[in-house]
């Protein structure tokens, strides 16, 4: 069978079998990032992103397009607690030494954008959560 010889319906048919075959493909795709996505709701994460920066908060909802944390926090500069650690994995596990600058908490932060998650100890935690922003 030559393409040019199908009729409309024929044409029609296979245009349909194609866009179902990608609809398909698209929702496994999905569900496979959602499922690894799930695992980090409800936990109190570092959120790095390309234009907001560093945050912090409970994930409350995440996919593919973003990620919503609640009681969310910009880090502005930081330090871990523990010097041995770096970066804001350190923070992640020890949390914030008293020379890093952070914002207040907003109740609820969408970010729209390709990011990543680092989930913190309880000890982080409470350190994010229990600092006194930087006014200046």
């Amino acid at each position: 069978m030559k393409v040019n010889d199908l009729t409309i319906g024929q044409a029609k048919e296979l245009a349909s079998l194609f866009s179902k075959k990608v609809l398909e493909e698209t929702e496994e795709e999905n569900n496979d990032t959602n499922s690894i996505l799930k695992n980090a709701i409800g936990k109190y994460c570092i959120v790095r992103t390309r234009n907001e920066g560093i945050n912090a908060g409970k994930v409350i909802e995440a996919d593919s397009t973003g990620v919503v944390i609640e009681d969310a926090r910009r880090i502005y500069y930081h330090k871990p607690k523990d010097s041995s650690v770096s970066w804001y994995e350190g923070v992640a596990t020890s949390g914030l030494s008293s020379d890093s600058k952070i914002s207040g908490t907003v109740s609820l932060k969408y970010i729209i954008e390709d990011y990543s998650l680092t989930i913190c100890s309880l000890e982080a935690e409470k350190s994010i959560r229990d600092y006194v922003a930087t006014t200046s």
